[in-house]
Order: structure tokens, then C-alpha cells, then sequence
């Protein structure tokens, strides 16, 4: 008998054995599980502000963390290494979620570097919600933040449970047009309703990615703009730039000029804009 997959917008129905789209969920004698829990592909830590992350603790390191697998299915994906592989295709190390928390506690230690917590990113973390849910709260009771990178394609669920435990996200908004999510294999209102929902509770920032003919008009923007600013004007949008990747290497990457005239369609709406990658 076949599960579905309550996680994102795509519902996976699943026979015994099987496993998502997403490549990180699997369905376990008619449970549906986290196939992924603790299996860690990246450990590193980084500036804040390359999440990208402006606004919340500048100049701030934080512990990032990444597993594998995505929901999305996005062409120009910088990490495609690991968010579109599975566990027999790439180096990962089992990590509990007590182990991840002691190893950000010590680099908090250290004085010559810093740490304010733990950054869930690189793959899309919310294909294993559960491993984030349980690292986070331990994070927490160390007195430190917790920092999630999404695509913003979970469901309303998902989100209730990791919102208490979340300081910050930055939620990529690829675009504003439903049939360019539906290219990308995502679904516009579910991520809106994601940000919509998170912006409520925690500090959250957005970034776009410019892709030449597919996102990229003012009209586009300045609808963006105004939809992110009816949520609160404050919300910090970043506007970065594209270069040819993975399977999008036919493009050339996005003119400059450009960016920086979206970005001020875009402040015409929002207080804070930033461009990104130039």
C-alpha cells in the first residue's frame, strides 16, 4: 500500500521501499521517514552574511551544516553535488543531532573565531526537518541561534514544528511568476505562504537569483516587491546574479547594470535591497 509524503507540495505516494523526489524521504514498512537523519556532506563555519544573511548579526560566524537531497529541481543549482544526490553517491559522516550541538558549542569556545550557532544549508534542509527539529532545540539550550536556508516548499506543518526553535531564515524567493516555480518543480503559493507565515516569528531575509530570460523583467520585481512589502517593507530582499551552472551553461551570466536597475524597482517598495555575487 502506498504513503504519501506529507512534507512539501509534491505529496510523494510511495510503496514499501521507495523513496521521494526529494531523495531524502523514504517510505519504511508504510512510514514515511527521514532517510537522511544525521548524514552529514558539509561542515564548515562561515560569515553570516554568506547565507546570505545582512541584517542579523553582522560580521557573525556560524556553524554551517548541509546533508543531501532537494525538492526542487532547479537547473542552475551551485549545489547540485549534494542536493541532487543520494547517500551511495556522495562522502557523508553520521552526525547525531548531541554531536552537531557540542561541535558548535566548541567552536563558540574559541575565541579566534566565534560562533553564534548552527546554519542548516547546501541541500535543502527541510527534506529532513526532523534532524534539524531535534539539533535545533539542543542548540538552543547551549545558549546559541539557529539559522535555516530554505527553498520555502514545506508545508504549513513543517514549518509549525521548527518555528519554535528558529531564530532566522533566508528563504530563496526564486521568482514571481507560478509557471517559472512550475519549471523548477516548485510551487509559487507555497512558498509565499511560507515566508508569509515566518516573517512572523522570526527574522527572516529572501534572495532572488537573476536568471536572464526567465526571471528577469521589472514588471516581475516590482510585482515581488510590492507583495514582499505588504508582509513588512523591512524585510531585506538580496538580488544576486546568475552565472552558467550545472545544467543552465548556456546562459551568460546576469548583466550588472540590470541587477542593479531591479534593485531599484525593488526599493521603491522595500527599505532594504542588496545585490549580491558581483
Amino acid at each position: 500500500m502506498k504513503t504519501i509524503c506529507q512534507v512539501c507540495m509534491h505529496y510523494c505516494a510511495l510503496e514499501p521501499g521507495q523513496t521521494g523526489l526529494c531523495g531524502a524521504r523514504k517510505n519504511e514498512d508504510g512510514e514515511i521517514i527521514c532517510k537522511n537523519y544525521g548524514w552529514i556532506t558539509a561542515l564548515v563555519p562561515d560569515p553570516i552574511e554568506k547565507k546570505p544573511l545582512r541584517d542579523y548579526y553582522p560580521g557573525s560566524m556560524v556553524l554551517s551544516v548541509g546533508s543531501y537531497g532537494c525538492n526542487l529541481r532547479c537547473p542552475f543549482c551551485q549545489n547540485h553535488e549534494i542536493s541532487m544526490m543520494d547517500k551511495g553517491e556522495i562522502n557523508v559522516r553520521d552526525v547525531s543531532p548531541g554531536q552537531l550541538a557540542e561541535i558548535a558549542l566548541t567552536w563558540k569556545r574559541q575565541k579566534e573565531t566565534g560562533n553564534i550557532g548552527v546554519a542548516y544549508t547546501y541541500n535543502e534542509p527541510l527534506v529532513g526537518w526532523e534532524f534539524v527539529r531535534d539539533t535545533a532545540r539542543l542548540v538552543r539550550e547551549y545558549g546559541m541561534l539557529n539559522v535555516l536556508v530554505t527553498n520555502g516548499t514545506a508545508s504549513q506543518q513543517v514549518l509549525e514544528e521548527l518555528l519554535p526553535w528558529i531564530d532566522a531564515m533566508n528563504i530563496d524567493l526564486k521568482g514571481f511568476r507560478e509557471e517559472y516555480y512550475r519549471k523548477l518543480g516548485g510551487d509559487l503559493e507555497t512558498v509565499k505562504a511560507f515566508i508569509a507565515r515566518a516573517a512572523e516569528s522570526c527574522h527572516v531575509e529572501l534572495t532572488t537569483l537573476i536568471v536572464p530570460g526567465e526571471n528577469d523583467s521589472p514588471e516581475d520585481m516590482e510585482a515581488q516587491a510590492k507583495w514582499i512589502s505588504s508582509l513588512c517593507p523591512s524585510i531585506p530582499l538580496h538580488i544576486t546574479r546568475f552565472f552558467p551552472q550545472y545544467r543552465m551553461k548556456d546562459r551568460e551570466a546576469t548583466d550588472v547594470e540590470h541587477l542593479f536597475r531591479l534593485a531599484k524597482t525593488a526599493g521603491k517598495y522595500l527599505e532594504n535591497v542588496y545585490v549580491g555575487n558581483v
